[in-house]
């Protein structure tokens, strides 16, 4: 939790009523940020109640005019949503934080995570960008190895929980659930969801594929790894698996450097990293399980590679729906407040 100064700020949440949006809302009211007034946004279609400080308020769909009432403005929706809004909002001196993809790409815009770039916000820069969730786990838990060391490359093969892919996704997987339970039998249900059944089983595909057969979600990783970072000539290599857990993304990663070092002294950059809590011991792992509804990423099983003596291996997890997206965006909003930079 942060102290911040005593001013307060009008906040619009758009994207409200979702799984990342009712999180959002909780963390704002859970670390005491400075709200004043509050509205919520979503498609409009359903009267959908938020409840925020003893307060039910009922979400709208979202219009410049209303959005423009307030100080600070998180999307939290769908990237057409956040098209048709942020850059109009930041133009008129609104600050606006978006945890969709429709601006991390953007050379102009900052792709922010505050243990590690939060510099790149100013005063001047009135539209932030969140990272996709699935990288936030080694762009934290090894950032300051990469500073000390300098990361060369990086391969990554994640498992990634269910909820990543939204409400309909746990629906999906709660669906297939029940279907086994009552039959005994590996659910087949087709879904618009998923590219396969999810229940009791996993596969190697989050997002299409291109034309050289890597997914959109392993190309993210990549291109916003590399800026996030500022490290241009990193090679990255990842799979990207979709896993029947419902919250907490994990990650296996085998990390080559540039420079020399040993085992004792990556423990002790992993032990000073900002956002990171380390287990020395093998045995004391993180799983999804224990990380849910944490705020930090969680890292374990630090081992030397053996394919080369430059490379290292280690296990990460981290709250995909906390670190990995809504926590990130108010960790955001308080470095904004702290700073006074609105």
């Amino acid at each position: 939790m942060v102290r911040i100064n005593t001013k307060k700020y009008n906040i619009a949440v758009v994207g409200a009523s979702g799984l990342v949006g009712r999180e959002l809302v909780f963390l704002l009211e859970k670390r005491k940020f400075p709200v004043g007034k509050i509205s919520f946004f979503n498609s409009g279609k359903k009267n959908t109640a938020i409840n925020f400080r003893n307060n039910k308020y009922i979400c709208k769909a979202p219009s410049l005019k209303e959005l423009k009432k307030s100080d600070m403005v998180f999307f939290v929706s769908a990237e057409r949503v956040s098209a048709r809004f942020a850059k109009k909002l930041a133009d008129a001196g609104i600050c606006c934080i978006d945890e969709t993809s429709q601006f991390r790409l953007d050379r102009n815009i900052p792709l922010v995570i505050p243990e590690i770039n939060a510099s790149d916000i100013t005063v001047s820069k009135k539209l932030i960008s969140g990272p996709n969730c699935t990288l936030m786990g080694a762009a934290v838990a090894l950032y300051e190895i990469h500073k000390k060391l300098k990361i060369k490359e990086l391969r990554i093969s994640t498992y990634q929980a269910v909820s990543g892919a939204g409400k309909a996704a746990i629906d999906q997987f709660n669906k297939e659930l029940r279907y086994y339970v009552k039959t005994g039998k590996a659910p087949n249900i087709k879904s618009k969801v998923f590219p396969r059944a999810i229940a009791l089983n996993l596969f190697p595909q989050v997002g299409s594929f291109d034309e050289n057969g890597h997914s959109s979600e392993e190309n993210k990783i990549k291109l916003e790894l590399k800026k996030i970072w500022k490290a241009p000539s990193l090679k990255i290599s990842s799979t990207t698996v979709r896993a029947p857990v419902l919250r907490g993304h994990s990650l296996s990663v085998w990390v080559k450097t540039d420079k020399k070092w040993t085992i004792k002294k990556i423990e002790n950059l992993l032990l000073k990293t900002k956002g990171l809590k380390f287990f020395k011991n093998p045995y004391d792992y993180p799983t999804p399980l224990n990380a849910a509804k944490t705020f930090k990423v969680m890292a374990s099983r630090l081992r030397k590679s053996r394919t080369s003596s430059k490379e290292f291996q280690l296990w990460i997890v981290s709250d995909n729906l906390y670190k990995g997206a809504a926590l990130n965006s108010v960790q955001i909003a308080e470095y904004i407040a702290v700073n006074n930079l609105i």
